[in-house]
């Protein structure tokens, strides 16, 4: 078969699946909104004023906030980061890159029961710490890890 009818067809079986559902009321537009974020933190400079834009500014290191990310990132452009809480009620997970121009690059709010765990990937412009934050049952927590960057790959 070829390959763009596949296409054609598979997005056409989407659409029609979707327009079935939507006429029998199982799905709702608008359903899945997203709350909204203080786009003040997104604008700050630096760890410390990204910290004080979220109220966390007494986050405590902690071994239960895991940063999993390489050691030397090969591409800055695509840097893979995942964050993972073992601290009761995880409530909020923040990214932070210190040498970035805005060190906010992502914040997520869970829900009660969800697992506390995210994964993403940055933009990196240079060697530097990426700190996780968290917000678990009304305290900050952190934890920090240096991301090396190479230009062209050629390593340290």
């Amino acid at each position: 078969m070829n390959p763009s009818r596949r296409t054609t067809l598979q997005v056409a079986g989407s659409a029609g699946l979707y327009g079935a559902l939507a006429a029998i009321g199982l799905l709702r537009p608008g359903s899945a909104a997203a709350q909204a974020f203080d786009q003040g933190a997104f604008k700050t400079t630096g760890v410390a004023a990204t910290l004080k834009a979220l109220g966390a500014e007494g986050a405590v290191e902690s071994r239960d906030v895991v940063i999993v990310a390489p050691d030397i990132a090969e591409n800055g452009a695509v840097v893979p980061v995942a964050i993972k809480s073992s601290l009761p009620k995880t409530q909020m997970m923040a990214l932070l890159v210190e040498k970035n121009p805005n060190a906010l690059a992502g914040a997520y709010e869970f829900l009660d029961g969800a697992d506390p765990e995210v994964s993403m990937r940055i933009k990196m412009g240079q060697t530097s710490d990426v700190v996780a934050l968290v917000k678990a049952d009304g305290k900050f927590y952190m934890a920090r890890k240096e991301v090396k960057v190479t230009l062209g790959g050629c390593g340290g």
